[in-house]
C-alpha cells in the first residue's frame, strides 16, 4: 500500500472513530458516535472514495458539494482526497444550516410527524465545523460553505458544475430541493450519492418523486443498508 492508500485509510478510520473501537455498528454507520467526524459507515466513505477517484480518472468537469454535513466528515475525506492527489483544480462545498434540520412543513406531506429537528445532537456549528477541518489541516481555500436552509440557499449557489453531488438531507424536503437545485450542475459521467435512501422512506420517496418528474431511470446502484448513488450518463 502506498502513501497515498495509507493516508485515506487512516484518514477514514479516524474520522468514523474505528482506531480504537471495533463496534459493528459503527462500522456499519448504524449510530452517531459521540467522538467521530461521521455517521458514515465504511462502505460508504468507500464508496464516496471510488466515486471521487473516478472523478478525478477520468476528469470530469466540476466540484464536490455535500448537502447535509453534521460534523462535516464525508467533506473532509472529499478534501483530503483532493490533496493526496493534488488535485488544486476543484472546490469541496458544504451546504448545511448549521443548526439543525427544520420542522416539517404541511406543503411537504411526505415529511409529516418527522422529528428530528428536535434532535440537538444534529445541530453543528459552521465554526465548529470549521475546527474540524482544520484539525486536519484542510481548511483552506479549496473548500467552501453555504450556510442556511436548502429552499434558501442552493438555487442560488454559486456553484457552476458538479461533479460529485453527495446529499444528506434526511427529510423530503430536503432532498427534493437538493437534487431540484443541483442536479441540472451535475456534469455528465457526474455522480450522485443518496446517504438515507434505504433506512428513510421520505428520501427514497424524494429520489423517485424528482426522478420521475423528469423522465428519469438512472441505474440506482446501493452501497450499504442505507445508501445508495448513481451515474449521470
Amino acid at each position: 500500500m502506498n502513501n497515498t492508500n495509507l493516508y485515506i485509510e487512516l484518514l477514514k478510520r479516524i474520522l468514523m472513530d474505528q482506531i480504537h473501537n471495533d463496534d459493528p455498528k459503527r462500522l456499519d454507520g448504524k449510530d452517531w458516535p459521540a467522538q467521530g467526524f461521521t455517521m458514515v459507515g465504511k462502505k460508504r466513505l468507500d464508496n464516496l472514495q471510488f466515486c471521487a477517484e473516478q472523478v478525478l480518472q477520468d476528469k470530469i468537469e466540476g466540484d464536490f458539494l455535500e448537502a447535509g454535513v453534521w460534523r462535516g466528515g464525508a467533506a473532509i475525506l472529499l478534501r483530503g482526497l483532493l490533496k493526496a492527489h493534488n488535485c488544486t483544480d476543484k472546490t469541496v462545498w458544504l451546504a448545511d444550516s448549521f443548526q439543525g434540520l427544520p420542522p416539517p412543513k404541511p406543503e411537504w406531506e411526505a415529511d409529516a410527524g418527522d422529528r428530528l429537528h428536535e434532535y440537538e445532537e444534529l445541530a453543528v456549528s459552521l465554526d465548529a465545523v470549521k475546527a474540524n477541518f482544520a484539525r486536519f489541516e484542510l481548511l483552506d481555500s479549496q473548500v467552501k460553505f453555504i450556510p442556511g436552509w436548502f429552499h434558501e440557499t442552493l438555487h442560488a449557489a454559486p456553484v457552476d458544475k458538479l461533479a460529485l453531488l453527495r446529499l444528506d438531507g434526511d427529510m423530503y424536503e430536503s432532498t427534493y430541493v437538493s437534487l431540484q437545485a443541483l442536479y441540472d450542475k451535475v456534469s455528465p459521467g457526474g455522480f450522485v450519492i443518496v446517504d438515507d435512501y434505504g433506512f428513510l422512506e421520505s428520501c427514497k420517496k424524494a429520489v423517485h418523486d424528482f426522478l420521475d418528474s423528469r423522465g428519469l431511470k438512472p441505474e440506482i446502484v446501493t452501497v450499504d443498508w442505507t445508501g445508495v448513488y448513481w451515474r449521470k450518463l
